[in-house]
């Protein structure tokens, strides 16, 4: 303890824990800060509570000493990172001498492990050069590989491992997948064997051991964690492949055992959040594991797996000459509007190659429904991928719109210009794009590309409800929002600071919200429906429909905010609402169940009007 502290504790004035860390703080010593990095501290004073740091981001960086306290963790003299401050020059010409060497003392300093993207942040630049920094990394990964003292992984991802003990590296990798204490744990463990096969070379008696505990760990997992079971037969598969000394058991599980036991959901659900090589192994058991209806199934799980698993499907399927079947999954799909956000986005990408057959009319209003629907739900927005692929594919609407009839365009660019997903610049852009395919959907547009906002029909009660969402927006949480912006900024390092980030990230959604909701009220023109022309499907009817089984429905068509699918309450800007607007009694209209999103066929019985 520094002699000055070690004074304020004895007189009382500070626990001893606290004048423990104060020392650590002492003028001479050495720290790190996440933003900063490595530092020394230079000075302090202890009666103003001040503390300087010479980081090295920033040199003479003046702090509070409870912010210091909570910001920086001292680390040793010998310490890699505090070496950098001190004795860059000793670790330049390590690095030229002996790279091994180099790493091992980064790692020891960083608890044994780090990531290829933390060592390259240590050392490139400072360090090393960086114009020479790669060619230096290729060849210290190739020396630490063969000295055996460093596990280095295949993936850049993957964390960079010290060996440690008087184990071979055989040895100390079996007893790493020997000490997981859970799945995960045995998984990684078997990566790690899977990137250093070479080290088994003369001792592959140690892998066989490792067998029986994988296969009992895969039985046990299946129950409950499909997906890390999958990963785990996939991990071990890849050993067995890599050792010529290894040959699978008759009687272990396989992946094919694991798929079969599961149903379509729970493997899509699973299968998706593996990584692509292991969910590639998984789609190539589909054969092994459901025979003669394989192709069924896996197209039953084509859109449900996320991007990377549409990709590796479709693949195999074209690999085994089983596209068609994809494509007929396809098009029923597209024309119910079930088809999910990453599907529809390899179909965009393969329009020209694998999916030319369903790339059509029904893509667009999919994408937009999709889009709409995203936008409407309460959860966090999954389509913002597919959304971004309409701007940065700067020919997709172009082919999109071209293999369309002109009423399908007009009706597409109307729909468009009605989705509030887009905000007004966005709306410029992609409509340009697509007026100069198809110049007959410019009718829609007017001065100068601006559109002209149409009034928005809705009920005193829902426009009443957006005018008090306003209201608390500008007189309680926009205020508060500033309040807290303000304490967070105190706390210093807005940089490191999650309070002033979490605030700001805040401030742009209530900022945006408003102007929405000032958008939406100036526009809204509130009714209370009364004197609705019954004759054809207006606003403010109640229209009774039969399906062809003779059961009947009655839907209520209101205004622009007072959907309530429960209640049969359709916003006459909704899908279901613009579908009956203007029908008369005996027409029939299709309109889609919102649970499963499939078409029906309704025809129009009688209309009345509400009356609220």
């Amino acid at each position: 303890m520094h002699p000055d502290v070690a004074k304020l504790v004895e007189a009382g004035r500070i626990p001893k824990p606290v004048g423990e860390r104060l020392s650590q703080l002492a003028p001479g010593n050495f720290c790190i800060h996440k933003s900063f990095g490595a530092g020394k501290v230079v000075d302090w004073d202890l009666p103003g509570k001040r503390v300087v740091i010479d980081f090295e981001k920033s040199a003479a960086q003046a702090m509070e000493l409870q912010f210091a306290f909570q910001k920086t963790e001292w680390i040793a003299a010998d310490d890699f990172r505090a070496k950098k401050i001190e004795q860059i020059e000793e670790l330049r010409t390590l690095s030229k001498s002996d790279p091994i060497a180099l790493v091992v003392h980064l790692l020891e300093s960083h608890g044994g492990s780090m990531s290829g993207d933390a060592l390259e942040k240590q050392l490139c630049g400072t360090v090393i050069p960086e114009p020479d920094f790669k060619k230096w990394w290729d060849n210290a990964k190739k020396s630490l590989r063969e000295s055996r003292k460093v596990v280095v992984p295949q993936k850049r991802t993957d964390a960079i491992v010290l060996r440690t003990g008087d184990r071979s590296p055989a040895e100390a990798l079996v007893a790493d997948f020997e000490a997981a204490r859970d799945i995960k744990g045995m998984i990684r463990a078997l990566e790690a064997i899977a990137a250093d096969i070479g080290a088994f070379e003369n001792d592959s008696e140690a892998l066989k051991r490792l067998l029986g505990d994988i296969d009992e760990g895969a039985k046990k997992a299946a129950r409950v964690q499909l997906g890390q079971a999958l990963q785990l037969v996939s991990a071990r598969d890849e050993v067995i492949g890599s050792s010529k000394a290894l040959e699978l058991d008759p009687a272990a599980v396989r992946l094919s055992d694991l798929l079969q036991a599961a149903d379509v959901g729970k493997i899509a659900d699973e299968a998706g959040a593996l990584p692509s090589a292991r969910q590639r192994a998984v789609y190539e058991a589909f054969p092994d594991a459901f025979g003669n209806v394989w192709v069924d199934r896996i197209v039953r799980v084509f859109d449900r797996v996320g991007a990377r698993g549409v990709t590796e499907i479709a693949r195999i399927l074209m690999d085994r000459s089983e596209l068609p079947a994809l494509v007929n999954h396809l098009r029923s799909a597209i024309a119910r509007r079930a088809l999910g956000a990453d599907a529809l986005i390899w179909v965009c990408r393969e329009r020209k190659d694998a999916a030319a057959e369903v790339f059509g009319a029904d893509v667009g209003a999919s994408i937009l429904n999709l889009l709409e629907n995203d936008h409407l739900s309460d959860g966090p927005r999954k389509t913002s991928r597919l959304q971004s692929l309409l701007g940065d594919d700067k020919t997709l609407l172009t082919d999109l719109v071209g293999i369309m009839d002109a009423n399908e365009a007009r009706n597409f660019a109307r729909r468009l210009l009605d989705c509030p997903v887009f905000g007004e610049l966005e709306k410029k852009s992609l409509m340009a794009r697509i007026i100069k395919a198809r110049p007959e959907t410019g009718e829609l547009v007017s001065g100068g590309g601006e559109r002209r906002e149409e009034s928005l029909l809705v009920s005193w009660d829902s426009l009443e409800k957006k005018k008090l969402e306003l209201d608390e927006l500008i007189r309680v949480r926009i205020p508060q929002n500033t309040k807290d912006i303000s304490i967070a900024r105190s706390y210093g390092d807005l940089r490191e600071n999650f309070e002033y980030k979490s605030a700001k990230d805040l401030q742009k959604y209530l900022m945006h919200r408003k102007s929405e909701l000032e958008r939406d009220i100036h526009r809204a023109r509130g009714t209370d429906f009364k004197g609705s022309d019954a004759a054809k499907v207006n606003i403010g009817t109640i229209v009774t429909l039969t399906d062809a089984a003779g059961s009947t429905v009655e839907m209520t068509v209101l205004g622009a905010w007072d959907s309530d699918p429960e209640k049969k309450l359709v916003s006459y800007l909704s899908e279901v609402g613009k579908a009956l607007v203007g029908r008369a009694p005996g027409d029939s209209v299709q309109v889609r169940d919102e649970a499963t999103e499939s078409l029906h066929t309704l025809t129009i019985q009688s209309i009345r009007p509400y009356n609220p």
